[in-house]
């Protein structure tokens, strides 16, 4: 988990980020410093549901909550990102815009 420890303007309207974060979640960028998206636990206060069906419960489903449905249809490829952290489990989906 990282904490913000300094921003600053650019000229061009664009601001700069000082991050500080622990060392092994840092290495789950695999070297990536392109296409970083910050965002904070903090304001994720949608609440929704896991959903177990099969054989033992073994199939599990992330629903989606009705107020984040909106023109939500696709039919291609979702992508899926696993985080974890010492007291956190963090899914992050992808899913282009146009196969929306």
């Amino acid at each position: 988990m990282g904490t913000i420890h300094g921003t600053k303007t650019t000229k061009d309207n664009k601001i700069i980020f000082e991050i500080a974060m622990d060392y092994d979640e840092a290495l789950q960028l695999q070297g990536h410093i392109k296409n970083i998206h910050v965002f904070s636990e903090d304001i994720a206060t949608v609440k929704t549901n896991l959903s177990q069906r099969g054989r033992n419960e073994a199939t599990k489903y992330f629903l989606v909550p009705k107020e984040l449905r909106k023109n939500l249809k696709f039919n291609g490829r979702v992508k899926c990102q696993k985080i974890e952290t010492d007291t956190k489990i963090i899914f992050i989906y992808v899913i282009d815009k146009l196969q929306i």
